[in-house]
């Protein structure tokens, strides 16, 4: 066989090759192809499930599923207690019983301070805001907070605290901890000074 020859049959083997490999690539690429479809359809069918398996109630919608337990809303469900305005100090009235409160502790401690020896001791009332200084012990301030009906009070032992009228009992207390203020101003006073005073 001449050189010829032999350089056209190897010449035509490449050229068959080449066209096979052509043919399995584009083969693969529509098997992928077609693959990928159906992939992907099989996941939007997955994913979009009818209207019905959803229950309005109100203006949402909660997926009805037997595998979840959901717990529902609906307007029957309790919320915070409602404030019974009827209860709230008229404000001519807390007026009236915060200022008497005031003026009555700021007479006790003033009597109570003459017979403690407490360096610093000092009491003073100005903008309606009673001031109790007792030195290095610390200082409490009371004053009256009207839009709330409360009187605040600033302790060095138990520090802030906020007292409603309790119109039953007839004490201001703190409804966080029901300390009553005058039995707590007692107990830390007491504490703080080293002698007993009656307030209430």
């Amino acid at each position: 066989m001449s050189f010829v020859n032999r350089t056209a049959m190897a010449t035509a083997s490449r050229f068959l090759l080449l066209r096979r490999l052509s043919r399995s690539l584009k083969l693969s690429q529509t098997l992928v192809h077609s693959n990928s479809s159906r992939v992907s359809s099989n996941l939007i069918h997955k994913t979009i499930e009818p209207l019905d398996s959803f229950w309005p109630i109100g203006e949402s919608h909660i997926r009805h599923d037997s595998s979840i337990t959901t717990r529902s809303f609906s307007s029957q469900s309790q919320g915070p207690a409602s404030i019974d305005n009827s209860s709230v100090l008229q404000e001519d009235e807390f007026h009236r019983l915060a200022n008497f409160t005031i003026h009555d502790l700021l007479e006790k401690i003033e009597e109570y301070g003459d017979n403690v020896e407490i360096d610093g001791f000092d009491i003073d009332y100005g903008n309606e805001v009673l001031t109790l200084k007792l030195g290095s012990l610390g200082t409490y301030v009371l004053n009256k907070q009207t839009p709330n009906r409360q009187i605040w009070m600033s302790s060095p032992v138990s520090g802030p605290s906020r007292f409603d009228w309790d119109q039953d009992a007839n004490v201001w207390i703190y409804r966080r901890t029901e300390a009553k203020l005058h039995k707590l101003l007692e107990e830390e006073l007491e504490n703080l000074c080293g002698e007993p005073i009656q307030l209430s």
